[in-house]
């Protein structure tokens, strides 16, 4: 089941249920999106609002291995070996429309940052663990100096 901002933030510590309230009722007379009214009302860091909306994103996006995927070398060549590995991105091939891409739940905001600079088509992300991430970049990226032992360290 999807978990509302709002409830992330409430699990997160970042707000009371109270103050989601006096937010909802902001958005509804405003229409200001929830995150940016919890930075305004209540003082809460953007980079918290960021962690909340990864924790409501992966509520809802498919969880993948990306060692078992099958890849499209278009969508491979859509990001270097530096980019895939800075911002924990690993396209893996073209779905319909758009462009599956895997990244880990805590690197989510920095991948959503970068695809919508990067990417012309539309992106949807699809969350792996970051040992799985790692181990497919080594195969896919090969890049000097990272490997999957890196993001398991940052995840740990």
């Amino acid at each position: 089941m999807a978990v509302r901002l709002g409830e992330a933030m409430v699990q997160l510590g970042l707000l009371s249920e109270e103050q989601v309230e006096t937010i909802l009722e902001e958005q509804r007379r405003d229409h200001r999106p929830f995150g940016d009214l919890a930075e305004r009302l209540f003082g809460v860091d953007p980079a918290a609002v960021d962690r909340a909306w990864a924790e409501q994103y992966a509520s809802i996006a498919h969880s993948v291995d990306p060692r078992q995927e099958r890849y499209d070398r278009e969508a491979l060549q859509l990001v270097s070996a530096r980019q895939a590995w800075q911002f924990r991105v690993l396209p893996i091939r073209r779905d319909g429309g758009e462009i599956m891409v895997a990244t880990t739940k805590r690197d989510l905001p920095r991948a959503l940052r970068f695809a919508m600079r990067r990417f012309a088509l539309p992106v949807y992300f699809v969350i792996a663990e970051a040992e799985a991430l790692g181990e497919a970049l080594e195969d896919r990226f090969p890049f000097a100096g990272m490997s999957a032992e890196d993001l398991r360290s940052e995840a740990a």
